[in-house]
């Protein structure tokens, strides 16, 4: 059983690639450093913004598998976004980037606009946190 599950009050505009609040009950908080679009060199790779997306979010997954999590026990998830226009036009293709490699368990999130992110050719930055059974 997952140590943690979703709340979506119906009082609340319905979510829609996220939950409004996740509990979490007893385990282990882990707590994921953000992630953009590094290959294994060091190197920002992906021209567009799902294709940066798609890498910061299996970073972000990599790092979760190796402290003995899955993507349903992602509780928040923070996305920083160089550009929220863009990332908002893409909003589709990221639903579909994020259900391939996480699934349908949504934690709860956030999409923040930035200026810019430590690698200057990062357009997205992932980070998070999971609570393991």
């Amino acid at each position: 059983m997952s140590p943690s599950h979703r709340i979506n009050p119906a009082e609340l505009s319905p979510p829609t690639g996220f939950s409004h609040a996740v509990v979490a009950t007893g385990g282990h908080l882990v707590f994921l450093a953000g992630q953009t679009a590094l290959d294994p060199r060091g190197e920002v790779v992906g021209d567009t913004l799902p294709d940066q997306f798609a890498l910061a979010l299996g970073n972000l997954l990599t790092a979760l598998h190796a402290a003995g999590g899955a993507p349903a026990d992602l509780a928040r998830v923070t996305v920083y976004a160089t550009d929220v226009d863009d990332y908002r036009a893409h909003a589709s293709e990221l639903g579909r980037i994020w259900r391939r490699l996480a699934g349908r368990d949504y934690p709860a999130m956030a999409v923040i606009g930035v200026a810019r992110l430590w690698d200057e050719q990062a357009m997205v930055e992932i980070d998070g946190i999971a609570v393991l059974p």
